[in-house]
């Protein structure tokens, strides 16, 4: 997955199928309607290039297709932000939450949950 570079587009259909999967064609038309206002043509040119990388995949449902996700939430997650963090960031986490605190671009409550993620790293021997 990490060769694979996801547009935004591309994140909507995936976002909509991970949350449930076989979707038809207008199941993910009326949801991304709802999330995102597409139009029922945005929605199926996306789905056929998306099919056309191999991020998705397609069978006959009745009168109509299914799709689902052939690309795997958590790899996708790791490859965007480590993708994210070698461009904007030189790949330094440190760099990012640093920028973040200097902005007071954190709250109290993601400062603990923050402590609290690199305390159970610490105690699983993470490095």
């Amino acid at each position: 997955m990490e060769h694979i570079k996801l547009a935004s587009s591309e994140w909507n259909v995936l976002n909509c199928l991970w949350e449930e999967h076989p979707r038809t064609v207008m199941q993910i038309v009326n949801e991304l309607e709802k999330t995102v206002g597409w139009h029922r043509s945005t929605t199926i040119t996306t789905l056929h290039r998306m099919e056309a990388k191999g991020l998705i995949g397609c069978r006959q449902a009745g009168r109509g297709k299914a799709y689902v996700p052939l690309v795997d939430r958590d790899g996708a997650e790791t490859a965007e932000t480590r993708s994210f963090l070698d461009r904007v960031y030189r790949g330094s986490v440190g760099m990012m939450m640093s920028a973040m605190a200097q902005r007071r671009e954190l709250s109290g409550e993601e400062i603990a949950e923050l402590r609290a993620i690199l305390d159970q790293a610490e105690k699983e021997g993470v490095q």
